[in-house]
């Protein structure tokens, strides 16, 4: 599907996941199973199975799995996440072959712990002296991840990432996230020299995806502007914002915010205990409307490329049709 003549945008990243395609279908608690990375896989792209906090017999399973379908494939760990540290380990212990850093940012111990078990490491930069900080530490690519994408964020949009971080380090690959949904956006995005992309919210409506049918529904008809991203209301309180549509769920998590920080003035609760609250409520509201179809108060996680997906698709249709729009604009461009 890519002419002879366009291999050269495409070949970084297709070299670097060993893929057809150098797209990258991100991770997403409760979304990215194991199914839904082979699906990815058997369509030429490159599928990241989403750790969050899976207990260790559920995680070797699906590693296990990803393992015998021979397709290519990386496990997202979450370095905030409870089970972070057993994660790494076991992860390093059953020889994957990529491992992306998510959540935070990783210590370079822990980049040390991951390389020294033969996989590639791919870790998110929000901003240039992240980016530099991960190339020190080993980081063997670079994920750029806007603030347009869905879920926990940070602050910087796309646009101006890939001037600040894209442009400046041509050294590895770099792959770029945040508000992409369409093979024309690809196209420049790998003129201006990215490996590729990933995508999250576009593989959430896809037809593999087990996401609840009403999360889907709830999906296809909402709005870029839904989208809309938590805000911190006391710095006692640092949390990471998540994108997410709103509904009365953001609500309840506005209330709790104020809850803890009442709290924490109280001396009632420790910040790090605080924090957790956070990611604990995160955890369950996502599950609540993933996986039970809680549309009003589960979390609906999304990246602002909501507003351009219209229909639920197979998974080998949505690449398919991202790789020749993409192909469709090299030849517009006379290329």
């Amino acid at each position: 599907m890519i002419a002879k003549k366009h291999e050269k945008y495409w070949q970084r990243g297709r070299d670097f996941l060993r893929v057809e395609y150098p797209l990258i279908a991100g991770a997403m608690t409760w979304i990215s199973n194991a199914d839904l990375v082979k699906a990815v896989g058997a369509a030429g792209a490159f599928g990241v199975l989403a750790a969050g906090n899976m207990p260790a017999d559920v995680l070797e399973k699906e590693v296990g799995e990803l393992q015998r379908c021979g397709c290519n494939f990386a496990v997202n760990l979450i370095t905030i996440a409870p089970n972070y540290r057993s994660h790494l380990v076991k992860i390093a212990d059953w020889r994957v072959p990529y491992i992306v850093f998510a959540g935070s940012f990783p210590r370079q111990e822990e980049v040390k712990i991951a390389k020294e078990s033969g996989a590639k490491v791919l870790c998110f930069a929000s901003n240039n002296s992240i980016a530099e900080r991960m190339i020190d530490y080993g980081a063997d690519a670079l994920i750029l991840e806007g603030s347009e994408a869905g879920g926990h964020i940070g602050h910087v949009s796309t646009i101006v990432l890939i001037q600040q971080v894209l442009f400046a380090y041509p050294q590895l690959p770099v792959f770029v996230a945040g508000g992409i949904a369409t093979g024309k956006m690809i196209a420049h995005l790998l003129l201006m020299g990215a490996a590729g992309a990933q995508m999250g919210t576009i593989f959430a409506m896809a037809e593999e995806s087990p996401a609840h049918p009403k999360f889907k529904e709830r999906f296809r008809k909402a709005r870029a502007r839904e989208a809309f991203a938590t805000p911190q209301y006391s710095s006692d309180l640092p949390v990471v914002a998540v994108r997410a549509l709103k509904n009365k769920g953001s609500e309840e998590f506005g209330r709790l915010q104020l809850e803890l920080i009442q709290k924490l003035n109280r001396n009632e609760i420790s910040r790090v205990q605080a924090q957790f609250e956070v990611e604990k409520y995160w955890v369950g509201a996502l599950r609540r409307a993933v996986q039970d179809g809680d549309v009003e108060y589960g979390s609906l996680m999304a990246g602002q490329s909501v507003g351009l997906i219209h229909e639920t698709r197979p998974v080998k249709e949505i690449v398919q049709t991202l790789v020749q729009e993409a192909e469709e604009t090299f030849n517009k461009l006379g290329l």
